[in-house]
């Protein structure tokens, strides 16, 4: 891959649901910095077009591609209702040929599908606040944001939406459900959820509304602790990080906490500076393609973090970028994790459009890996420390994660 190919991690949208904030690609990454906001092209890097010849079969396949079109000569003799049509046959061959791959990472958008991703969005940074997973059948949630209507609505990670406003979502582009749960601040919308334990699926009303970004928040906790918390790794993350350091280190703390739940991940650039500001050097992250050649990338100087007591909270919303910074801080032995075991997202795709205007590829180009190159993608990172935060305990506005954190910076273990 290209040095100048600008990449983002993951695949994950945010619902702020935000129109075209981050939505060169989708939030976890789209477009890095610099690249500006255009469209809402649903890549981990800047789409490239396909140099396969579109009008002749290569001579070494032709032999593979005879029962293709044996069949094909079958269905335009002998199916019943006549004529067929070729352009939604070639189009469902090329679907079902990529979900031949066992990747929900890899698929096709029709011309009509990707140029509605591709459309300019309405509504910035309104929306209901939630950072989702759209390659699977169907979205999901990953984490609602803090404070977000999502939140308040009562949204959990791994919820699954199956209907938008009464509408049925099976079989729709994850990229499309968005369009559907877009909309101007003051509005609502009604989302069918599809939880894990719940027989039944059940409504969630949520009123739109603007959302702030705000992607690092600090403080000083008693027992001189300091707290950081990152909700994404977005454009600004890293000089508010550093600015935030800055003002907490100044008085000295025994200890950081390091609160990475609920973040959905962001852009890589920025993922590799905010692990650099814990990690001081050595490699924070590799990246592993289809041939076996890796590319690795490694921490850089002048991190303000880099030898203070650090404990690190994840959860299942955890996910991405901010596994990757996870990963390398226990990979490095550098800080402890505390929580449960991450979502599990780290893997690059690459959107191609296909010639002659008849849609576009997705296809899963690489794998990221910690710097002992762990697998992430579907595996998630296992917290050194595990400790639960049920549904009890939010009820009763307890954090039983934070306070082990707390204890192990005080007890120095």
């Amino acid at each position: 891959m290209s040095t100048g190919v600008k990449i983002a991690l993951g695949v994950f949208a945010a619902l702020l649901l935000m129109g075209g904030a981050f939505s060169g690609g989708l939030v976890v990454g789209w477009l890095m910095p610099g690249d500006g906001v255009a469209s809402v092209l649903p890549a981990n890097q800047p789409a490239i077009q396909s140099t396969v010849p579109a009008d002749v079969t290569p001579t070494d396949l032709q032999d593979l591609f005879k029962p293709f079109w044996e069949a094909w000569q079958i269905v335009q003799e002998q199916y019943v209702d006549q004529p067929v049509d070729d352009q939604a046959l070639m189009r469902g061959a090329i679907r079902g040929m990529l979900e031949a791959l066992g990747d929900q990472h890899t698929s096709y958008m029709d011309p009509d599908e990707y140029n509605q991703a591709n459309m300019p969005m309405d509504g910035e940074y309104e929306g209901i606040g939630a950072w989702v997973d759209v390659t699977g059948d169907y979205v999901k949630i990953i984490s609602p944001m803090p404070d977000s209507p999502a939140e308040k609505a009562g949204l959990k990670p791994d919820d699954i939406v199956v209907k938008v406003d009464g509408e049925d979502m099976t079989g729709i582009d994850g990229n499309l459900v968005l369009r559907r749960i877009l909309g101007p601040a003051d509005t609502d919308v009604t989302l069918t959820i599809l939880r894990e334990g719940e027989e039944e699926t059940f409504d969630v009303t949520i009123r739109r509304a603007t959302i702030e970004m705000v992607s690092v928040r600090g403080e000083m906790l008693d027992n001189n602790i300091a707290y950081i918390e990152l909700s994404t790794f977005g454009e600004r993350t890293t000089d508010e990080l550093k600015a935030e350091l800055k003002t907490l280190m100044a008085q000295n703390p025994s200890g950081l906490i390091l609160d990475l739940r609920n973040n959905g991940g962001g852009y890589l650039t920025t993922a590799i500076e905010v692990t650099s500001q814990f990690v001081n050097k050595g490699v924070v992250m590799v990246e592993e393609y289809g041939d076996g050649t890796r590319r690795e990338y490694n921490a850089l100087r002048g991190g303000l973090a880099t030898d203070i007591p650090l404990v690190v909270l994840v959860n299942e919303g955890t996910a991405s970028a901010s596994e990757i910074t996870a990963g390398a801080i226990q990979d490095y032995e550098r800080g402890q994790l505390v929580g449960v075991t991450t979502f599990g997202k780290g893997s690059v795709q690459s959107w191609v459009p296909l010639n002659n205007n008849e849609g576009a590829v997705r296809v899963t180009i690489a794998r990221w890996l910690t710097p002992e190159a762990r697998q992430i993608h579907g595996v998630g990172l296992t917290p050194d420390v595990v400790v639960e935060f049920t549904e009890e305990d939010f009820e009763a506005e307890r954090d039983p994660q934070l306070d082990k954190a707390i204890e192990l910076l005080t007890s120095g273990n």
